[in-house]
């Protein structure tokens, strides 16, 4: 039997996972742009939030609806530590200076892509959601086999996610127009970068497919 990454969906066996689109590091008011001036947030996110604004986020909320339409799981992982003081989180958050208090507003996803109340949130304190969450259980409890993948930041948290959850024998399809990171430079070599880890597809694409699945 021959084995291929190229699958389409099967719905019943597949989850959908936003990766961080949260407040902190997706709203303009979130902790991680806190203390930069106007001028300083626009030279240095400014490409990032236009993106953001007029393809990524409505890519996703698309992708959401689909999912939903196709009874597809959608679940969400945030950063946000366990504790107030995150003295739970990695050491590299704790070196980079990132931590998102537990229940804090930083620590929800962004209102334009709100959870459903039975949609599953996962905090996590670390880069890949498969290092500080238990996610692998959950979604073999869930009889989940295929992920679909989309969120922030494409070369950080995204390729973690990508890169681990192959390790642990899930067909992944990454949505290329559906995660974003601080360049388009930046974005196109991760894509390139874990090419040969997961399946990838436009939204549009995938929607397609989604929609051919329920025919």
């Amino acid at each position: 039997m021959s084995l291929s990454r190229d699958i389409p969906v099967v719905p019943d066996q597949t989850a959908l996972l936003f990766i961080d689109v949260q407040n902190f590091c997706a709203h303009r008011k979130g902790g991680e742009f806190a203390d930069l001036s106007e001028t300083e947030f626009r030279e240095k996110y400014g490409w990032f939030f236009d993106t953001l604004s007029n393809r990524t986020l409505p890519n996703m909320q698309r992708l959401q609806k689909a999912c939903r339409s196709a009874e597809i799981e959608v679940m969400y992982t945030t950063i946000e530590s366990l504790t107030k003081d995150g003295r739970d989180r990695s050491l590299d958050y704790k070196i980079t200076g990132f931590n998102v208090p537990k229940g804090s507003w930083d620590g929800k996803v962004i209102d334009a892509l709100k959870p459903g109340d039975d949609e599953i949130v996962l905090p996590k304190a670390s880069s890949s959601v498969f290092i500080s969450t238990s996610i692998d259980y959950i979604l073999r409890n869930l009889g989940i086999r295929q992920l679909i993948i989309s969120g922030l930041i494409t070369d950080q948290c995204v390729e973690s996610a990508v890169r681990d959850a192959c390790d642990l024998g899930y067909l992944v399809t990454l949505v290329t127009d559906a995660c974003a990171t601080y360049s388009q430079e930046r974005h196109d070599n991760s894509l390139n970068t874990i090419r040969g880890y997961c399946r990838q597809r436009t939204t549009q694409a995938l929607i397609e497919e989604l929609n051919g699945s329920q025919s």
